[in-house]
């Protein structure tokens, strides 16, 4: 039955002559609504073509010239561009590596502690001054020529870490040597222990000579000389 009222709905609106045109038709009977479209084109002409011009160079709009014609100008325009980003790029560079080495670089205090200036002047024979340099206690000794014969009349060989008080001072009347035990770190105590204008630590008992040298304790090492030089006016640089 189906196949019968298709085959009479499609004599009727000759639907099956594609030249004729097609109106929707509509099935009451059976309740069902078909629509049927006009498809007599074949092809679909009124869609716009792509227009590319905004994004184009305004020298390469012309169709009817060649892009080779001005190949220089857009050469140099690349170049200019890829010199900026290079330029840009090797700024940024600059500027993070400078920030990182800023970052860790010693801080204004530790700069300022690393070289200590001290008038010689100000410290009277055979007395000794603590100073503070980078954070260590620093002896410095005005010897009296006494402490001096004394210091250079020792047999090396008798030391336990020997060294000549010449190779441990750079003028007979001046000791400098970092306070700072070599066992485990105290801090000795100057002019005292058992060898005179020596130092004492009281922590394991190590006793160190006028020159900084040990001469019994458990300290394995003299006391260490740090760098140090003299300049104008007799004043003492340390660092």
């Amino acid at each position: 039955m189906a196949k019968l009222l298709y085959s009479g709905l499609f004599k009727k609106y000759n639907l099956s002559n594609p030249k004729k045109q097609h109106y929707p038709l509509i099935c009451s009977s059976l309740n069902i609504k078909t629509v049927v479209f006009n498809h007599n084109r074949y092809s679909y002409t009124d869609i716009p073509k792509p227009n590319f011009d905004e994004y184009r160079r305004k020298s390469n709009k012309d169709p009817c010239k060649l892009a080779a014609s001005n190949a220089d100008e857009r050469k140099v325009i690349s170049y200019l561009s890829s010199a900026v980003l290079g330029a840009t790029l090797l700024y940024g560079t600059k500027a993070c590596t400078l920030h990182y080495l800023n970052f860790l670089s010693p801080t204004r205090v530790v700069m300022a502690e690393a070289q200590s200036l001290i008038k010689t002047s100000e410290i009277p024979i055979g007395k000794i001054l603590t100073v503070k340099w980078r954070g260590r206690p620093v002896f410095i000794y005005h010897r009296p020529q006494s402490i001096i014969d004394q210091e250079r009349a020792v047999d090396v060989s008798s030391l336990i870490d020997p060294e000549t008080d010449n190779e441990r001072v750079k003028r007979p009347e001046w000791l400098v040597v970092v306070g700072i035990c070599t066992h485990l770190g105290c801090v000795p105590i100057p002019n005292a222990g058992l060898i005179p204008g020596g130092f004492f630590c009281p922590c394991h008992g190590s006793h160190f000579d006028a020159s900084g040298r040990i001469r019994k304790g458990p300290a394995p090492t003299n006391l260490e000389v740090p760098e140090y030089a003299f300049i104008e006016n007799n004043d003492l640089l340390i660092g």
